[in-house]
């Protein structure tokens, strides 16, 4: 095939000052001229196979987005109408998959629709409608249902499981949803998002559906699991894996005792609790609690009634070195992971239901070792 391109028009316009790419770039024209010779040579192939007496019928005009920048395209027709063109098909606009990789970067990184049509036409000249851009970002929806039911490996050290709460746009209001995240530790040290799940409100009985979900997908062990203080929680964990030790995340605890405590008095009483959770032995920290609950159980008898409620499952990392207790005694890792996704949803609007799925977008780009969180969401805010 011989394709006749016209150099001259090119390196004028490059020395004229125009620039190579972006928005009327000198190589556009380049690209036309060679993406048009190609159809030409597939009109006449497709012709050549054609033994009843079909030809070309003109063409037809359509404009073309490319990483280069935007021309008009002549795309050459027959007379019956069945040559299907290869190099750019009957609905395709724009000639790269560069461009809709980088859409689909931006809008992972949590970017509105209009950033991303800013960004893109700021990169390569060429403008996008919202209607396209979501017609592109409905793409990883596929990629996203394969990935929520991917399989799970058998045994996981370390399970965190927390919600995050949203507001969410429905049928023109906005209501509240839980968003459970789970995020596990392999036996080789990395971090994985497992799964995250949408649902009205948190509560242990659809945790106890989010478990079930992660056992038949093949875990069937889990060696402790850090979450906070939602009443059935352990039980829930312990209804589906049996053996899992469950602590109770003491962050979370000492928040919510310092609630019930006089504001005159919460710098000192959270001075002094921290000779329990921070002491060496589980025997220890009991002598501690008894200590605490003496000086100030008769003012903020709630307070003690909680800790020695909750006191088994708070106190399962004492049984641990050093280095684990700093991983499970808190649930700040997963909570880390939900102040990234606070981060990218300020920005974006999340419709309920059809954007749900892109929601998950954000599971399949977690990507974590163990010093740093690639953290992709899409959601909303108010």
């Amino acid at each position: 095939m011989n394709i006749e391109v016209d150099t001259q028009a090119i390196l004028k316009q490059i020395q004229d000052g125009k620039a190579l790419t972006g928005k009327d770039g000198a190589l556009a024209p380049l690209i036309k001229q060679l993406t048009e010779a190609a159809l030409q040579a597939e009109i006449e192939s497709h012709l050549a196979q054609d033994l009843s007496r079909n030809r070309k019928n003109g063409t037809t005009s359509k404009t073309m987005k490319s990483d280069v920048g935007n021309f008009r395209l002549d795309v050459p027709r027959d007379r019956d109408g069945s040559f299907e063109p290869q190099i750019v098909k009957k609905n395709q606009t724009y000639m790269s998959e560069q461009i809709e990789r980088k859409i689909l970067s931006l809008y992972a990184l949590g970017n509105s629709y209009t950033q991303i049509s800013d960004h893109i036409e700021d990169i390569y000249g060429v403008g996008f409608s919202k209607a396209t851009i979501s017609s592109i970002t409905d793409k990883v929806i596929p990629m996203l249902q394969e990935w929520k039911v991917r399989p799970l490996e058998e045994v996981y050290p370390f399970v965190f499981l927390d919600a995050i709460h949203y507001k969410v746009k429905e049928d023109g209001r906005y209501i509240s949803k839980a968003f459970y995240t789970v995020l596990g530790v392999k036996v080789d040290g990395k971090k994985e998002i497992l799964g995250l799940y949408l649902n009205e409100s948190e509560g242990s009985k659809f945790w106890l559906q989010v478990l079930i979900d992660l056992q038949q997908r093949g875990i069937k062990d889990i060696l402790i699991a850090s979450v906070d203080g939602l009443k059935g929680f352990p039980e829930a964990i312990n209804s589906v894996f049996p053996d899992t030790e469950v602590q109770l995340c003491i962050v979370h605890q000492i928040r919510n005792s310092l609630r019930f405590i006089g504001s005159s008095n919460q710098k000192q009483f959270a001075k002094e609790l921290k000779a329990v959770y921070q002491a060496f032995t589980k025997e220890e920290a009991e002598i501690e609690l008894g200590k605490l609950e003496e000086r100030w159980g008769k003012k903020y008898p709630i307070v003690f009634q909680s800790w020695r409620n909750k006191w088994d499952n708070l106190s399962v990392y004492f049984q641990y070195p050093e280095d684990i207790r700093r991983i499970i005694y808190t649930t700040n890792i997963i909570e880390s992971v939900h102040r990234h996704f606070r981060t990218f949803t300020k920005t974006t609007l999340y419709v309920y239901p059809k954007c749900s799925k892109k929601v998950d977008y954000a599971d399949k780009k977690l990507e974590f070792n163990s010093l740093s969180a690639r953290n992709l969401f899409r959601g909303t805010t108010r």
